[in-house]
């Protein structure tokens, strides 16, 4: 039997105006909030990750506070995002039609795992995930506080989260949506600590957190499933960690992928283009070619709304 996984990165979300890598580092610039030394590093390394993993690892109480404070002006970021995102639509083509309809798409995956932190899909997703295959859709593992009076407004989606380690099981009938990176919206309960993995260092702390280890432990366990299909929609394959699971996969089991990306298959070689001397290719130029059963280089936006080529080759996926 098949299982069909899908993988998202910053490269979804950027067809709802979410910003990549760059643009982050471009907001950030202009974020008030942050001192002069935390600008003078960030247009030093050019990397908010290399200078958000460079202070969260250092001693001193001034790197403790402009840690701090990028991860503030970063959480910020998000929840501009957010708002966003509700003042748009989730489906490209108007009007709807069915047929090209991105909810139904989704709608076909056995789990749908991400790296984003946003809370687009919360917003305009989940909420509607239902029959015939599905009973709902689910963030398995995590919790409102307390006891939260819903109104059914959009902001009772993205609300505060928390780690519920009595739902850390994937339920029958119910689609898991797992953030594979925790989320904007989401601390660990009386810590009060973000649950928001950016930076470098990320495998390590992730395993600060049970339920980001448990989370990554079924995304290895679901590639590893005889059939398993995964389709990288956005991803940039610049997770050591991440690669290295799917990597892991394709050693050892029949795992096939799709990927859906600007670059197509490119975007898995990393050495520099410009150096004299070439490096050695990335295993993932060797190890991942091989297993490839389709490349969309089209952006999503395009094809679930007049593409209809390429809407075809992205849905024989699932044959």
């Amino acid at each position: 039997m098949t299982t069909h996984i899908l993988l998202s990165g910053a490269g979804f979300s950027r067809n709802w105006g979410g910003m990549l890598t760059p643009e982050v580092f471009q907001y950030l610039l202009g974020c008030n909030e942050l001192d002069t030394e935390l600008r003078r590093l960030l247009l030093r390394d050019r990397s908010f990750e290399d200078v958000l993993a460079a202070l969260q690892n250092a001693p001193d109480i001034d790197s403790k506070r402009r840690h701090d404070q990028l991860t503030s002006a970063l959480v910020g970021m998000f929840n501009r995002m957010g708002l966003a995102f509700m003042q748009r639509e989730f489906e490209f083509r108007n009007p709807p039609d069915t047929r090209y309809s991105l909810t139904n798409f989704l709608m076909r995956f056995d789990a749908i795992f991400t790296l984003n932190q946003d809370t687009l899909l919360e917003q305009k997703y989940i909420p509607f995930v239902g029959p015939p295959k599905w009973g709902r859709a689910h963030l398995p593992g995590v919790k409102y506080p307390g006891n939260p009076q819903f109104t059914g407004s959009v902001h009772d989606r993205i609300a505060v989260m928390e780690p519920n380690p009595s739902d850390f099981r994937l339920s029958p009938g119910v689609q898991p949506y797992i953030k594979l990176h925790g989320s904007t919206n989401w601390n660990d309960g009386p810590s009060g600590r973000r649950i928001l993995i950016m930076g470098g260092q990320k495998a390590v702390s992730i395993n600060q957190f049970p339920i980001l280890s448990w989370y990554h432990q079924e995304f290895r366990k679901m590639l590893m499933r005889p059939g398993a299909r995964l389709m990288v929609i956005g991803y940039s394959f610049s997770d050591v960690h991440i690669n290295d699971a799917i990597m892991d996969a394709v050693k050892q089991s029949d795992l096939k992928i799709f990927l859906v990306d600007p670059l197509g298959d490119k975007i898995l070689d990393k050495r520099e283009p410009r150096a004299m001397i070439p490096d050695h290719p990335d295993p993932l130029v060797e190890i991942i070619p091989p297993r490839l059963i389709g490349i969309s280089r089209r952006p999503i936006a395009s094809t679930f709304n007049d593409d209809i080529v390429e809407h075809g080759n992205l849905t024989r996926f699932f044959d």
